[in-house]
């Protein structure tokens, strides 16, 4: 590894100052906010949020509803990983579910609601297939379906890949030495997947109680905490002393969650090597597993099947004439097609410019000796511990006076820090697993460490730039927690758009521009995939 350089001072050095300006300082500002009153600084704030018998009911509701969504995403997420590698059912099948799985991942949580309003609703699709109203959807039980289908993808990630670095020969040992099925199962499975199932319970459960989209359209009146927090600052008379001590709390649970997954490290368990084998054939396993495997995924879609039949209908769910009307109607209004430009604009610079700070801060932590470097590590955690809204609200609280606001810098600002984990960990995963030598051979044949940078370890490294990129622009195309506080009528993009549309019950024209996003991210996605493999086919 090289001595430390200038040109490593001055790419450090703006990547600490934008994490200071625009995550350490707003949240400051938010904890200083949460204690301030007309007569100075005191906790008064926090007795009177806490003595609201409603926003009590609403962090207990939260609590309640994100408590079960997080325990039946583990266990459904386990069974699509577990089927994926340790049965033999049908290897299409396999692939079908971890495709199918991210879908969800391609579209806006605002949209969830309303696809299970008109899957489950009086005149919904599948109420309609079953003849009758299965369960009532606004409240407890359509926040479970949402939060379900919005946390799933990602607890199946985590899972899924865990699942990669189990060393099946165990499975069989413990067969052979004649241990039952369910203590081979517990011993060679669960044990070593301790630690990972933990962490998609926390997971399931932060993203569940901070997310906004899903109860803004289903919640009626089982009031959660992130709605609470909406109306408190975006009411008639806003509090932003109250919605700061509301904000303030909601990163209890989130903080709580880092202390445990910090916790459950230490039950991962570490194979020195993992033997790739096939796993013996069992009929009944594998056709009950297929099956269950099936309809969780089935199930899954079948709540987004509404979202492309109704938009193609007259006027769903009376008159069921096909028409195109819906989607000419978007396309020839400036002001949606405008929000989907936002949209697409907000995406493509959070994208290039999320990957470029992503990149640089792992290249700086991984590949030099920077003091200090472990910074970025620090700022990950935080990152990944703060929501959506409290970032949003925080920025808010900071910039309301001036000139960043209500524009698109904020907004692209406030994506790239919220979504920083993720792209960050994935570029120092992969730097970390090259050749430590590189820069110091470079150096010696001539070449600078921007050089080196260039034209080593970007090339190598340039399949999980592609997966950076990818992951940078979705979300950016489907958050709405982090900017519901900061977009403008000028500013406003595909998400919040929505949230509009509801209130003039325009349903049609929100699932024309959900699939509108849905189809871009696809389309990215593909693109994304198909450009990884290229990288990886051509080395």
């Amino acid at each position: 590894m090289p001595k430390a350089k200038p040109e490593m001072r001055i790419i450090f050095i703006p990547i600490v100052l934008l994490f200071i300006v625009f995550l350490i300082l707003p949240l400051a500002v938010l904890f200083i906010r949460s204690f301030e009153t007309g007569q100075g600084y005191s906790v008064s704030n926090y007795l009177t949020i806490l003595a609201d018998q409603e926003i009590r009911e609403s962090i207990g509701n939260s609590m309640k509803v994100s408590g079960v969504t997080a325990l039946i995403t583990t266990v459904l997420a386990f069974i699509l990983a577990y089927s994926i590698h340790c049965t033999r059912i049908y290897r299409p099948l396999k692939s079908i579910i971890r495709t199918g799985i991210l879908i969800p991942m391609l579209l806006p949580t605002i949209t969830y609601g309303f696809a299970i309003m008109y899957s489950f609703g009086n005149q919904g699709l599948i109420t309609k297939i079953f003849g009758r109203n299965l369960f009532e959807i606004y409240g407890f039980n359509g926040l479970l379906i949402g939060y379900v289908i919005y946390t799933l993808p990602s607890a199946f990630l985590l899972i899924h890949n865990s699942f990669k670095y189990i060393d099946k020969k165990f499975i069989v040992v413990s067969k052979l030495m004649g241990d039952g099925t369910l203590r081979s199962f517990m011993n060679t499975i669960v044990r070593p997947l301790w630690g990972t199932l933990g962490g998609a319970f926390v997971l399931s459960f932060i993203l569940s109680f901070t997310d906004f989209g899903i109860p803004a359209s289903v919640g009626g009146t089982y009031n959660v905490v992130a709605t609470q927090l909406y109306q408190v600052m975006l009411g008639a008379i806003p509090d932003f002393n109250n919605g700061a001590v509301i904000a303030v709390l909601m990163l209890i649970p989130a903080a709580f969650g880092v202390v445990l997954l910090t916790y459950l490290e230490k039950f991962n368990f570490h194979y020195d090597k993992v033997t790739e084998i096939e796993m013996i054939p069992n009929k009944g396993r594998d056709s009950v597993l297929g099956l269950i495997s099936s309809v969780i995924l089935i199930g899954l879609l079948a709540v987004f099947a509404v979202m492309f039949v109704a938009p193609l209908m007259n006027g769903y769910p009376y008159d069921l004439t096909f028409t195109f009307k819906h989607f000419v109607d978007v396309f020839q209004s400036s002001d949606l097609i405008n929000v989907y430009k936002n949209s697409l604009l907000v995406a493509g610079l959070t994208a290039i410019v999320g990957t470029i700070v992503a990149y640089a801060a792992a290249i700086i932590n991984v590949r030099t000796p920077i003091k200090g470097k472990a910074t970025f590590d620090i700022l990950s955690m935080v990152t990944n511990t703060v929501p959506g809204m409290v970032l949003g609200l925080s920025y808010l609280l900071l910039f309301n006076n001036s000139s960043l606001k209500g524009t698109f810098t904020i907004l692209v600002l406030c994506t790239l820090v919220h979504y920083f984990t993720t792209p960050y960990l994935m570029a120092k995963n992969s730097l970390a697993k090259m050749n430590p030598s590189w820069e110091t051979t470079a150096e010696l044949l001539g070449d600078s460490w921007l050089q080196t940078i260039r034209r080593v370890i970007l090339p190598n490294s340039a399949s999980t730039v592609i997966e950076m990129v990818s992951y940078y622009f979705i979300n950016a195309m489907v958050t709405i927690s982090g900017i519901i506080f900061l977009v403008t009528a000028q500013t406003s993009v595909v998400a919040s758009k929505i949230k509009e549309l509801q209130h003039f019950a325009k349903f049609n024209e929100v699932f024309v521009l959900s699939i509108l996003i849905f189809c871009t991210n696809l389309i990215i996605k593909l693109l994304g995939d198909y450009l990884q493999k290229r990288q990886s086919n051509s080395r």
